[in-house]
This record gives C-alpha cells, structure tokens and sequence, in this order.
C-alpha cells in the first residue's frame, strides 16, 4: 500500500453491496463495540519523540533565525542530532503506517463477516466454552450483588438489636415491676447480636472470595479471551488478503508481494495459534479453580446460615473455626465486615 493509500485508509468507506455501491448500515451496538475493539489499541509512540520545532516545541529543534530576520541558508551539513531526530520521526511513521494498514484490514474483514460475504475461523468447542464462561461470570455476579446487600442488611439488623438490647438493659435498671422480663430480653438481643456478627463473619468471607473469583480470576482469563479474538480477527484479516493477492496475476511485482503477504500471514496465524492455546489452558484451570473455591463457599454459606438460624452457637463458631475465619476482636481499630467491602 502507497503513503497516498495510507492516508486514504483511515476514512474510506467500506461498500456493503455486491454492486459496490455504498448504502446504509443498520443499527447495529454490537457492531459498534466491535469496531471500537479493532481502533482501541493505536500505535505505541511512547519510547521516541520527535524534536522537530512544532508549535509550542521546544527551541532546541528550531532553527537559529539570528537578529529576528529570515533565517539565511546554511551549507553546513546537517548534525548528528538532526539524522537522530529524522531517524525518529521515521520510525514513528512507519509505526502509525503499520497500524493503518492493520486497522483497514481487520476493518474490512469484520464488516465482511458482518453482513455475510467473508468467512471466519471458528473453534466451535473453544466457542461454546467461551460463551459458557461469560454466562458464569453474569451469574456470579449477580450472587456477588445479592451477598453485598446480605451484608448490609445484616448490619443493619445488628445495629437495631444493639440499641435495642441496650434500651432494655437500661430499663431493667429503671423498672423494677419489669425488671426481669427487660432483662432477659436484653440477654437475649445480646445473644442475637454476637451470633449475628458470627453469622456477619462467615457471609463476608463468602462474599470476598466471589469478589476474587469474579473480578480477579475470570476477568483475567476473559483479558486473554479479548486478546485471542483480536488475533483471530488479524488472522482471517490477512489470510482473506492472501487468498486475493494469489487469485491475481503472478508478475515480478506481484510475486514480491505475496511473498511479503504470505510472511505477515504466518505471523499472525502463529500469534493466534499461540493465544488459542493460553485460552485453553486458562479456561481448564479456571474451572476447576471456580470448582474447588466454590465447594469450600457453598458449603460454609450454608452451615453458617443454618447454624444461625436454628440458634445453634456453637456449631457457628465451629463453622467459623472450619474455615479459619477470624472475626474482628472487641474494643479493635481495624474495620468492620461491612466497611472491609
């Protein structure tokens, strides 16, 4: 591709019929997140910079211009440092040249499969094990949301029978007529408030250990996922450009550049390879991460629950001890349950 076509790239219209003519695209968001997706990752220019005098540049790449007049021609070879900062900008150039030419082309190879007229690889199994895990992680996140509002909801249940147990306390002492049924009323808001804050314990570490697994575990094999896709996507992008460059004439000029074409092709269909692979890898890991992790919460979810809620303290604490809960000691400075989330 010429330095005009380059330019051209970035704002030509991909037609969508068979007789060449541009029309209108449907409304399409998932077609709009995707093509975000392929321009997302632009052009790395971090590692150089160009000196050349821009506006609001440095002075040090400017010309000396002398007393304010025009600058007089200067039959001095140029420096080290200008060939420096040359080298630079060319680098850069070829760097955003590259990119434009990959954004077209993957461009050009999801609108074709988009609306039907380009073929796309597919790993069926790897498909459906990629969807399947995307399913899960909506799910989970659901149950994470519900154990968060338990949390707070239980709080504040603890916070109402603390008052409430120091109001009867209070009007034990100032009751005599009453003094024993307050009393064992506050006995018992007191009961409910330490195996409550046990109970508290337990569902906040079920709730932590779901945030992990979410947002930590899955998240970073669905980053791994991203990035095969757009490997796949590159992949066919320049398989299909190879298929049309050998359908075409085989001159000099042409042989150089299938030549070169089938060389960035095999690039891309090892750097998908590759990704396919990590994909596989981490998905198997992944389930029997999600497996083991799961096994261990569901099963203290559930004893913590039911011990609570037969108003069996013992078998809570013991539920605690199981799984080596440590509640926050009386009297602390760290930060409750709630504020931990």
């Amino acid at each position: 591709m010429t330095d005009g076509m380059l330019g051209k790239a970035a704002t030509m219209e991909i037609p969508i019929h068979g007789n060449g003519e541009a029309g209108q695209l449907p409304e399409d968001d998932g077609l709009e997140q995707d093509l975000q997706q392929v321009m997302v990752s632009g052009p790395n220019l971090n590692e150089t910079s160009i000196v050349s005098g821009g506006y609001g540049g440095s002075g040090d790449g400017l010309i000396p211009t002398g007393s304010g007049r025009h600058p007089s021609h200067s039959t001095n070879p140029a420096g080290p440092g200008d060939e420096v900062a040359r080298g630079i900008a060319g680098e850069k150039f070829d760097i955003v040249k590259k990119w434009g030419i990959n954004t077209y082309k993957c461009t050009k190879q999801l609108l074709s499969e988009r609306f039907g007229r380009g073929s796309r690889t597919v790993d069926l199994e790897l498909e459906l094990q990629i969807e399947l895990l995307r399913e899960t992680k909506r799910k989970y996140e659901s149950v994470l949301q519900l154990g968060r509002a338990l949390t707070a909801h239980l709080y504040s249940l603890l916070q109402t029978q603390h008052a409430l147990g120091d109001a009867f306390a209070d009007l034990s002492q100032k009751s005599p007529e009453l003094q024993e049924e307050f009393g064992y009323n506050a006995e018992t808001q007191k009961l409910l408030c330490k195996n409550g804050e046990t109970l508290l314990g337990a569902v906040n570490f079920f709730v932590s250990s779901i945030n992990t697994l979410v947002t930590k575990t899955m998240e970073d094999t669905l980053m791994t996922v991203k990035q095969y896709e757009a490997a796949r996507l590159e992949y066919d992008a320049y398989r299909t450009d190879l298929e049309e460059l050998s359908l075409g004439p085989r001159d000099a000029g042409t042989r150089g550049r299938l030549e070169s074409a089938q060389a960035t092709f095999q690039a891309h269909r090892d750097k998908y390879e590759k990704l396919r692979g990590d994909v596989a890898i981490k998905l198997k890991f992944l389930e029997e991460n999600k497996i083991k992790v799961m096994h261990k919460q569901l099963l203290l979810f559930h004893n913590a629950v039911s011990a609570y809620f037969a108003g069996n303290q013992k078998q809570l604490e013991q539920t605690l001890q199981q799984f080596n809960i440590k509640l926050r000691p009386p009297g602390a400075e760290k930060p409750s349950w709630l504020e931990e989330q």
